[in-house]
């Protein structure tokens, strides 16, 4: 094996230093401190050296630290540095550790069993695992909590047995040695506790110990127990509340397969619902934790029987009152988000024809659930009516009241799909009918009483729009009259009306006579002072002009004099949305009005830009230039006039006197990247919307995107350049193969220019150019692979992609390990070209892509699991495992004995010679198959080892010796 410089070795006093260091203020001296403990971590050192804390130490967060240590070294290092032999003697000594620390703390002593539990799963000669813990531990109080720690870890740790190195076979046989050949007598040691004092009875531990093993033990078995009455009557003791509800929750989801479960559940009801006098108590005794405990179980056990619920709704209504009852006594909406869950499973039951006479039955609950959602969704109530800070400041409180509002949204919509949306909608309308009969006649412009009780139906009717057919004509006819009529002064109300409005825009469409009044409220919101309202007509601006935009076109010169007169008011969002909506409904008018119509909106936004960009000297102004651009590519995204033939496109005619203007500005701020990136979008999506019609400003238009790129070193003009190779590829019809040979050639020049570029400097410079370049470089290889495959420089991308397989950023080796995927189907039956099958030509690339691999695998093979194993972010390691696996579809025998050299090249200490042997006989035994299937295998298998590896690894400082990936030169 490689190695990686001289062992650094610790001790326990340079180790309980650098904790110290922990604490200090310095930043520089704790970054060296978390280094060096991490180092420790891995070492063979920290075996002898947590032991010895652990046996010294009087200080709590050091022992914590050592305990944690120990569990690391005992999960990921058992395996290659303690022999075989000296297992019982580490087994005897976190005995004897457990021992002392019974008493306390309880998260070392936790941690410890934890390390006893993770031992005895890989330590596969201890057969009688449950006997030696009880027995050596003891029987006093602080052994029976020890006991209890351990016994509730073993079942979660034996679950998580994938982050140990045993082969599945072993682990599969050591979780039935372990959990199925001790479930009976963990069952009855859990009875004799909990009948051994009526302290026992009631200790938290002793549910959480239960919750652990309900895994394991048939929940049957636990119900027909002693342990069943122990739950039910820990549920009403204070003491232990918590913990013996979550473990009837559990006990309820265990019996979620309903069918199988009849019996077990027939005797769960009634005592579930002995709790419900529970609810009321708990309230009145404002006691908050205890009201959300109980709710969850309710919660649970409605959520696991929900399909019986539907099959018997009046066996099992109690129990749905029960939930509707914790949501009623909410007061503080602490726990009805606990309820949304079974709302919406139930829902999607009782919307079944096969549950139609459910769905009659459980109707009135869903319209009581309605009427208790609009009451919770209301403000907080203030002695002030014009108080409109209601949370006194707290904006967290605010922000989490906000979210929640909004998740009562989607049981509103729920209870809308079981009780149709017109009965919802009336209950709305009937909420705003209360309100102005009883406040209506006192709210003046100054002060609007109780606007609570009008704001809530007003956000409920929001929350319902997407359910509402735009042709229904029932209630909202009488809504929206009463709607325009809403006080403007309070800035909620309005706020509220305003997204009512907006969300509500498709059935306008389908009922224009409800247009004007309420666009007319949009139009005046602009006048508003407050921000808040500013952004809700903005948005609700856009969906009129989205949706109603042929009913606008009457108003379309009007419209601008509107836009050009507020847009200087508006902050950025705002002025985007506003944007976007006029872009929409100047884009449905007639063709022959489109050159004028966008001379008439765009030529102010033009003359805007010219002057932001003579005075944008320092970077706010030029940030403000970048989003004035932003304006101008909304026009180019949605004024696309249909033109058939090759006659002239008059927006693209319009587009040509503005693209001088747009060159002039990039090459003024070449050095600015957000200008850079606002132009280089505005003439991608010229590309995408008018397509061939752009022709005539293809050439200036790759001019510019070469010389940006190459004054610029930025990877937007790359993203620029992958539109105009997919618009103008070979397979596009009504696209002159000469323009298509044209655009390869400046494709060509501009990866030149990239490759020159990483060739000069190093990747770890480049990461945004090498995503966008590896994008680009996708879409060559999918619309040009006949011309890019045989290219001399199909070479030289590939290499440049394995040195930027270096990267520790996400998105730069994400784009090349996708490129290089995509790049080995060309070697395979099924390449990923545009136009499916490459005929003839097929054959001549695969075996250029076979020569390349050949020649370049082994670099690949080994960069790509240096990067799995030490440098990959976490998102990228399922394509680097996609890769090897093409490789070995592709190259089987080569990969495999690549892989090998690789993992035998790792810094010594860090894989033994049997872990690498046996990783290339589990290879090899897959190849010798010969079956897909089985080669897809060897997929798992490596991710598996990487991730072992990886967990317990940490990456030497002074670099990765042979695995470090080759500097990439181009001599092009």
């Amino acid at each position: 094996m490689a190695s990686n410089g001289p062992p650094e070795t610790f001790s326990v006093s340079n180790v309980l230093a650098a904790m110290l260091t922990m604490r200090s203020g310095d930043a520089d001296k704790k970054k060296v401190a978390v280094d060096y403990l991490a180092r420790f971590q891995k070492s063979n050192d920290a075996w002898a050296t947590t032991i010895s804390i652990l046996q010294s130490s009087t200080e709590a967060e050091a022992q914590l630290f050592a305990a944690t240590t120990l569990k690391g070294k005992i999960t990921y290092d058992l395996s290659t540095q303690v022999p075989e032999a000296d297992l019982p003697a580490l087994r005897a000594q976190i005995l004897l550790l457990l021992k002392k620390y019974a008493p306390g703390p309880k998260p070392v002593r936790v941690q410890l069993c934890v390390c006893l539990a993770i031992l005895a799963i890989q330590m596969q000669t201890w057969k009688d695992v449950l006997p030696t813990v009880v027995s050596t531990l003891g029987n006093d109080v602080a052994s029976h909590a020890c006991i209890l720690d351990f016994l509730r870890v073993l079942p979660e740790e034996v679950t998580e047995g994938r982050k140990i190195t045993l082969s599945e076979e072993d682990l599969a046989q050591r979780t039935t040695e372990l959990l199925a050949d001790n479930a009976e007598q963990v069952v009855q040691l859990l009875v004799n506790y909990a009948q051994s004092s009526p302290a026992a009875a009631t200790n938290p531990q002793l549910f959480d110990c239960i919750s652990s093993w309900l895994r394991e033990v048939p929940v049957s078995v636990v119900v027909k127990s002693p342990l069943m009455d122990a739950v039910m009557h820990g549920v009403t003791d204070d003491q232990s509340l918590q913990a013996a509800a979550d473990c009837l929750g559990i006990i309820c989801r265990e019996t979620r397969d309903v069918d199988d479960n009849l019996e077990t559940i027939q005797a769960l009801l009634p005592k579930v619902l002995q709790l419900r006098p529970r609810i009321r108590s708990l309230v009145d005794d404002d006691d908050t934790e205890g009201f959300k405990a109980i709710t969850r179980v309710f919660a649970d056990a409605g959520e696991s029987w929900v399909l019986i619920i539907a099959r018997q709704p009046q066996h099992f209504r109690p129990l749905v009152e029960c939930l509707l009852e914790c949501c009623a006594l909410d007061k503080e909406r602490d726990v009805i988000a606990y309820t949304f869950t079974f709302w919406y499973e139930l829902k999607q039951y009782l919307t079944l024809d096969h549950y139609m006479e459910a769905r009659v039955q459980l109707l009135d609950v869903y319209a009581q659930l309605v009427d208790i959602m609009i009451k919770q969704l209301e403000y907080p109530a203030s002695d002030d009516p014009n108080d409109v800070d209601l949370f006194d400041g707290d904006r967290e409180q605010e922000e989490k009241f906000r979210e929640f509002r909004h998740h009562m949204g989607d049981t509103l919509k729920d209870c809308c799909e079981v009780m149709g949306v017109s009965a919802c909608l009336t209950k709305v309308h009937d909420a705003i009918q209360r309100w102005q009969d009883t406040y209506g006649s006192r709210a003046t412009q100054q002060s609007v009483p109780h606007w609570q009780s009008l704001e809530a139906p007003l956000f409920a009717m929001r929350a319902m729009g997407r359910m509402v057919d735009r042709h229904d004509a029932s209630v909202l006819p009488q809504i929206f009259p009463l709607l325009v009529q809403i006080p403007i002064s309070n800035e909620k109300l309005r706020f509220a009306a305003i997204m009512v409005f907006g969300r509500y825009t498709e059935w306008t469409a389908a009922h224009p006579e409800f247009l004007e009044p309420q666009f007319q409220y949009i139009v005046s919101s602009f006048q508003a002072e407050s921000q808040e309202i500013l952004r809700a007509a903005a948005q609700a601006f856009m969906y009129f002009c989205v949706d109603c935009k042929h009913l606008l076109g009457s108003q379309v010169v009007q419209l601008q004099a509107f836009y050009d007169q507020i847009l200087d008011k508006l902050p950025v969002s705002s002025k985007e949305e506003v944007t976007e909506g006029v872009a929409y409904v100047v884009g449905v008018q007639k063709v022959e009005d489109v050159y004028k119509l966008l001379k008439l909106y765009c030529d102010p936004l033009v003359q805007r830009l010219m002057v932001k960009a003579n005075a944008a000297a320092d970077n706010k102004a030029k940030l403000d230039l970048a989003d004035h651009i932003n304006l101008i590519t909304f026009f180019v995204q949605h004024v696309v006039p249909y033109i058939p033939g090759n006659e002239e496109n008059p927006a693209v005619k319009y587009w040509q006197e503005v693209f001088p203007i747009l060159s002039t500005i990039l090459d003024n701020f070449i050095d600015f990247v957000p200008i850079c990136e606002r132009v280089c979008r505005c003439w991608r999506f010229m590309v995408i919307s008018y397509r061939a019609a752009i022709t005539p400003l293809l050439g200036p238009l790759a001019n510019q995107l070469a010389a940006g790129f190459a004054k610029s070193k930025q990877g937007c003009f790359l993203w620029a350049t992958s539109a105009i190779l997919r618009e103008f590829s070979e397979d596009r019809e009504h696209v002159d193969e000469s323009i298509t040979s044209n655009i390869y050639v400046f494709f060509e020049a501009q990866a030149t220019n990239v490759l020159r570029t990483m060739s000069d400097l190093p990747p770890a410079d480049l990461p945004d150019v090498i995503e966008d370049f590896y994008r680009l470089l996708i879409d060559a290889l999918l619309y040009y692979p006949t011309r890019l495959i045989p290219s001399p420089l199909f070479t030289p991308i590939f290499q440049a992609a394995i040195s930027a397989l270096a990267l520790e950023k996400q998105e730069p080796v994400s784009a090349a390990l996708h490129y290089i995927r995509d790049l080995l189907t060309y070697g395979g039956p099924n390449p990923a070209a545009s136009g499916g099958d490459l005929g003839p030509a097929g054959q001549h690339l695969r075996d250029l892509v076979r020569q390349l691999l050949l020649a370049q695998g082994e670099a690949l093979v080994k960069q790509t699991l240096a990067g799995m194993m030490i440098t990959f972010p976490r998102d990228c390691f399922a394509d680097g495992s996609g890769v090897l696996l093409g490789m070995f579809e592709l190259l089987p025998g080569e990969t495999a004995v690549w892989v090998d050299r690789t993992v035998r090249m790792l810094p010594q200490g860090t894989v033994t010679q049997a872990e690498a042997d046996r990783l290339r006989a589990k290879i090899a035994d897959k190849l010798r198959d010969g079956d897909p299937a089985a080669v897809r295998q060897i997929r798992v298998i490596l991710q598996d080892f990487t991730n072992t590896y990886r967990r317990r690894y940490v990456a030497p400082r002074d670099g990765l010796g042979v695995l470090e990936a080759a500097r990439f030169h181009f001599e092009g």
